[in-house]
């Protein structure tokens, strides 16, 4: 077990299989010192643990919520990377992260919902998990999930 696995471990998180592609695409690739995933949902066990449009109010995934679920897809976008290297000690340092939130038109909490993924990498990766990062909000995602997240790390060889 690597030393990032067994820091998620110690946080109650375990690094997935990684997730199917539901489209024609791979969940990462990796071109020279980098590996770019693909923008990753928060599957957990093959399944949406909530759909929705963000935002407060009757029928929106709350905030809280929505963070949650950024972190399961960081953590989904981990094991799209974990598939690519191998090892994750590998990871030198996560470079971006760039999150999509499908937002009621009234919410702009878009950073806060995205924190989840950068707290959970941060914890992840240490001091190599502090990233630049953008937090989009959107009028809908695919398969009318909350949020995206998708990561691009540096490796050493």
């Amino acid at each position: 077990m690597s030393a990032v696995e067994q820091r998620l471990s110690e946080l109650g998180h375990t690094v997935p299989e990684v997730a199917a592609p539901v489209a024609a695409y791979v969940p990462a690739v990796q071109h020279g010192d980098l590996v770019f995933s693909s923008g990753q949902l928060p599957f957990v066990d093959g399944a949406l643990p909530a759909t929705g449009k963000v935002g407060e109010g009757e029928g929106l995934v709350s905030p809280e919520r929505a963070k949650e679920l950024a972190a399961l897809c960081a953590l989904n976008a981990v094991a799209a990377v974990k598939s690519v290297v191998g090892d994750l000690d590998r990871v030198v340092r996560v470079v971006k992260v760039v999150g999509f939130v499908a937002s009621d038109p009234a919410f702009t909490g878009q950073p806060g919902v995205v924190n989840g993924a950068s707290e959970l990498l941060g914890a992840a990766f240490g001091d190599a998990g502090v990233h630049a990062r953008s937090a989009v909000g959107v009028a809908a995602l695919p398969m009318d999930t909350p949020v995206e997240v998708e990561i691009t790390v540096a490796v050493r060889g």
